[in-house]
């Protein structure tokens, strides 16, 4: 889809970093929704890090079904996806990105900055939409693995006796985020791609992401050898010799 305006990029959108720490939040008010959910103590890590927000002031509806729109919110605020390096000669608008969104919506920030950040979405998207787990888990695993460096893994593929029920094009992130530990299948070996996702199993994939995060920190860059100053010089080179080499 064609854009209806320009930007300007001070700096590549693509270097943004995860940011977990150095944050100040506003207090909160808890959640009073959460007595029986397994997923408690994971979601209100969530809501005191300002990563999650309720339906209401102090309610979260754990069971209620994610929206597109939802998820994607929940997924740009996880990665800390933003557009502090970008400046637009026109005010962008959802519309320009997704024609079935809502200017004037709640969501509309959210879709606008996951596009600019390079968050494949359909652009017949529907906000309303009500997303299944593959459908997420696909979207916060891309997302994640485009904007941190994570160390490569040597994935064995799991065996998911429901594969047969997996859109293909979900197959490599929904193994990947069984890899990562993001999801875990039940006690038959099924993943029920298909089934809704409900927004306390959005926020469990969530946090289970940024904790692998957390604990695989990006391998140090190595130098390169082409660069290294005591590297010795051409033999045709005509430059002055540097000092130390031979």
């Amino acid at each position: 889809m064609k854009t209806k305006f320009k930007m300007i990029t001070l700096s590549t959108v693509t270097a943004l970093t995860l940011s977990f720490a150095g944050q100040s939040y506003a207090a909160i008010t808890p959640f009073s929704d959460l007595t029986n959910i397994v997923a408690k103590d994971k979601i209100i890590a969530l809501q005191e890090q300002g990563l999650v927000h309720g339906i209401s002031a102090n309610l979260f509806a754990p069971n209620d079904t994610i929206t597109a729109a939802q998820g994607i919110q929940l997924i740009v605020k996880a990665v800390n996806l933003n557009l502090d390096l970008v400046r637009f000669l026109v005010e962008p608008k959802a519309t320009d990105y997704f024609k079935n969104a809502d200017n004037d919506a709640w969501y509309a920030n959210a879709l606008i900055t996951a596009s600019v950040n390079g968050v494949v979405l359909p652009t017949d998207l529907d906000p309303n939409k009500k997303w299944t787990r593959e459908e997420f888990t696909h979207q916060l695993i891309s997302t994640i693995e485009a904007h941190s460096n994570l160390p490569q893994i040597k994935l064995v593929p799991a065996q998911i006796n429901d594969n047969t029920d997996l859109t293909i094009d979900y197959e490599g992130s929904i193994q990947r985020a069984l890899a990562y530990h993001v999801v875990q299948l039940d006690e038959q070996g099924n993943f029920h791609p298909k089934a809704e996702i409900s927004r306390a199993e959005a926020a469990v994939q969530i946090y289970n992401a940024l904790e692998y995060i957390k604990a695989h920190p990006a391998p140090t860059p190595q130098p390169d050898p082409a660069s290294d100053t005591n590297a010795k010089r051409s033999p045709w080179s005509t430059s002055p010799q540097i000092p130390g080499t031979k």
